[in-house]
């Protein structure tokens, strides 16, 4: 005998629930699936700009790829050709004969002043951190946090103005001289006016610091008080309980923030170019020689190339190798992070 439907008030029969696009979509609400919907478009979403991007630059410097060629990576000559010569057509595009690129100088010129950045921003900006947290108090450490944090956000403009007509000169007059007479030949040369290698690194410097020292701050604000304190009754003192208690405790994160760093220093473009002194073709041959950067150079070049074709696609294939640079940084901070996470604190993790 078949089930009879269920009876509403007065005898009748209760009809069924609607199942039409209205019902559907109260149930696709209320059971929470457009909120996992968009968080997954939420984190395709970076993923899909980046692979936009990076194929949108292989196909643009395609065409130099193939005519630079790997001459590209080997030969520091930046030669646009001859105005008025004769015009070459290959790959797809025409150029003029004499046109010759080599990208030895920029991205030599890029990973120094980024070291150069890093050297000097790493240790000034985990021990300003380790000073606000635990030696400062709270009041000041608040007011000097929030200059780190004003600091980071001052436009690279300003910092490029800056060290174009004060910390350049400084330099120049008063620390180069000293630095030159160390007896290494890469330390020995012609100081120059206040532009070049040194003063590129030192700015990109003061660009890092305030992003390392805010995020390492963070970071050593949330190491937990009873390993530190443990440490301390075990003996250690400030600076042992620093270097083998909370250092480690946050380890992978202060690797992240050095990558932050090394980011912004890699990419930097408007600074750098106002204090690298423009030297296009050559590498570096001391500390205080003009240079260029892949970013600099792209910044102050491009349009005098705009109806160059060759020329436009060899900024691209410029483009994509600083983007090759930046990726691969990326990804070997992130096998540290995993090899640093995994390392065993003297204290147990994690209380």
């Amino acid at each position: 005998m078949a089930a009879s439907a269920p009876l509403a008030r007065g005898g009748e029969a209760a009809s069924p629930p609607p199942r039409g696009p209205g019902s559907a979509l109260q149930r696709w609400f209320r059971n929470g699936s457009f909120i996992r919907w968009i968080g997954l478009g939420g984190a395709l979403i970076p993923t899909l700009m980046l692979g936009f991007i990076l194929v949108v630059l292989v196909v643009k410097a395609w065409p130099a790829i193939l005519i630079n060629g790997w001459g590209f990576f080997t030969k520091s000559a930046w030669h646009t050709g001859a105005q008025y010569g004769t015009s070459v057509h290959s790959h797809g595009i025409t150029y003029l004969s004499g046109q010759s690129y080599g990208a030895v100088p920029q991205i030599v010129g890029t990973l120094e002043t980024s070291a150069i950045a890093l050297i000097i921003a790493v240790p000034v900006s985990i021990g300003a951190a380790l000073v606000v947290v635990e030696r400062l108090p709270k009041r000041l450490a608040s007011v000097i946090g929030m200059f780190l944090e004003l600091l980071a956000g001052i436009p690279s403009v300003v910092i490029g103005l800056w060290g174009v007509l004060t910390f350049g000169p400084f330099i120049a007059n008063y620390i180069a001289p000293a630095l030159s007479h160390i007896p290494i030949p890469f330390f020995q040369g012609d100081v120059g006016h206040g532009e070049g290698l040194l003063v590129s690194g030192l700015v990109l410097a003061v660009m890092v610091i305030p992003i390392i020292a805010s995020t390492a701050r963070d970071l050593i604000r949330q190491v937990p008080i009873l390993p530190r304190e443990g440490a301390v009754a075990l003996g250690m003192s400030d600076a042992e309980t620093a270097r083998k208690v909370t250092l480690p405790w946050v380890g992978s994160g202060l690797v992240g923030a050095v990558v932050l760093g090394l980011g912004r220093a890699l990419g930097e473009t408007i600074a750098v170019a106002m204090v690298c002194g423009v030297a296009l073709g050559q590498v570096a041959t001391n500390l205080y020689a003009a240079m260029i950067t892949i970013a600099a150079n792209i910044v102050q070049n491009l349009d005098t190339v705009i109806t160059d074709q060759l020329g436009v696609r060899t900024y691209a294939e410029l483009a994509l190798v600083l983007l090759v640079i930046t990726l691969v940084t990326n990804v070997v901070a992130r096998l540290m992070v995993r090899r640093v996470s995994g390392t065993a604190l003297p204290v147990g993790r994690g209380l």
